[in-house]
């Protein structure tokens, strides 16, 4: 209960959660969203072209109906539970731990293994420039961050394994970071929804099979959680910093949560999220930019861009992709439209500023699509990020729900009016 002084007038905010407890959403419509979890997850196994993809496809479409079955014929509170542990089991246990087993996985999952064990080896996550200049394996190139490579510590510090595997701590990562993004958000019981979400396609899809994208993304949130908390901005500067040091994908998110304090709260209180988030970046990647900064940039921003003398193996038919493929001229349009995009949206942030947190994330949603679908090296996989932004930021707000409601009248004012009816201050008549 929060409450505010007007003059001689008050209002008193009570909070009213609209979204109920997992265990509360009808069953229709549990119902519904696992059935349609299932299909997904069925095409996936019976069209994909990756034998990876089938494998979680036929795994995950499994447990998706299985849930399903389970919220409808099991009305109990604990129907709801035995559901989501089905789809944990199917949709990230079972085809994770069989990959980590088997040493399967996306080229991603190796090259942050292989991060790891050049860090400890040779003091740094990325190869030498020399090295990539000789080589044609896209694989060579390590595209993330410093921060990033912490996720191939276990395997490189205790063999390969699969409680080491990277994806298991992208995982663990997620669901603690989520659930917390979700608490501090203001969404009730948060564990179920980080749990649903975490077991969701959203996020099991890329999770089973590569899952570099999955923690950042809940630091994402997290750090748009404490912006929405007044007073949150170093905390907020914190999560985005760590998020900024993992992949450069998160740096449209430091611009908009800028913008969004800068408005909302003034200058000071956007310096000191600026200062956390920089100061986080500047500890994370800035030995390695000193010490090598050829290999960071060409590792981090020319591959990325397909400037590099290999181009990355990331390829999906979206605009960007298949205009880049048509040549060199096709490459630069690709260039060019991306950085006129990043204009527009920038643009956008300063004649039409987000003034608060919803506003900021649906903006950051747009930038992150329109770069996705423009980038000349991209995967479906990518969509992650908007698809995780706004079912976060939807849960929050129905678990947030403000309503303004006029508080009592003070006790003077009571007895003024009373005394104007002809009544006495304690409700008795007068005379």
């Amino acid at each position: 209960m929060v409450e505010v002084r007007w003059g001689n007038s008050r209002l008193r905010w009570q909070s009213l959660p609209r979204m109920p407890e997992v265990p509360q959403i009808p069953r229709g419509w549990l119902f519904a969203a696992f059935a349609v979890c299932a299909l997904f997850a069925g095409g996936v196994s019976l069209f994909s072209a990756n034998p990876l993809h089938r494998l979680w496809g036929a795994a995950a479409a499994c447990a998706y109906a299985a849930a399903a079955l389970v919220v409808m014929a099991w009305k109990a509170r604990a129907g709801v539970d035995v559901a989501l542990a089905a789809i944990v089991c199917g949709a990230i246990l079972v085809p994770l731990v069989w990959m980590a087993w088997h040493g399967e996985g996306q080229p991603e999952v190796e090259v942050v293994a292989r991060s790891a064990r050049t860090l400890i080896h040779h003091g740094t996550p990325y190869q030498d420039p020399k090295v990539l200049n000789g080589t044609s394996d896209p694989n060579a190139y390590n595209p993330y961050l410093p921060v990033m490579a912490a996720f191939g510590l276990p395997q490189a510090l205790f063999g390969s394994h699969p409680l080491t595997d990277p994806r298991v701590w992208f995982g663990v990562v997620f669901l603690v970071v989520f659930a917390f993004a979700l608490r501090v958000g203001g969404a009730r019981d948060c564990l179920r929804w980080a749990v649903l979400m975490t077991a969701s396609p959203i996020i099991a899809f890329e999770l089973a099979v590569g899952g570099t994208d999955v923690p950042m993304v809940a630091f994402m949130c997290l750090g748009f959680a404490f912006a929405w908390r007044p007073g949150g901005e170093l905390a907020a500067g914190l999560a985005l910093g760590i998020a900024s040091s993992m992949k450069a994908t998160c740096w449209p998110a430091l611009a908009v949560a800028l913008v969004l304090l800068i408005v909302r709260d003034g200058k000071r209180a956007a310096l000191r999220f600026c200062a956390v988030a920089l100061a986080v970046i500047v500890v994370c990647v800035g030995p390695f930019a000193v010490t090598g900064p050829g290999s960071l940039v060409k590792n981090t921003i020319l591959f990325p861009l397909g400037l590099a003398s290999v181009k990355s193996a990331a390829a999906s038919p979206l605009i960007g992709h298949l205009i880049a493929q048509t040549g060199h001229v096709g490459h630069d349009i690709v260039v060019v439209l991306l950085i006129l995009t990043g204009v527009a949206i920038g643009a956008s942030l300063v004649v039409w500023p987000p003034r608060d947190v919803p506003a900021a994330m649906w903006r950051l949603v747009l930038g992150l699509s329109l770069m996705f679908v423009l980038a000349p090296s991209t995967r479906f996989g990518y969509f992650i990020y908007p698809a995780a932004l706004v079912g976060w930021l939807l849960i929050c707000q129905a678990g947030r729900r403000e309503d303004i409601k006029p508080a009592p009248p003070p006790p003077l004012a009571l007895a003024r009016r009373g005394l104007a009816r002809g009544v006495r201050g304690d409700g008795s008549p007068r005379g």
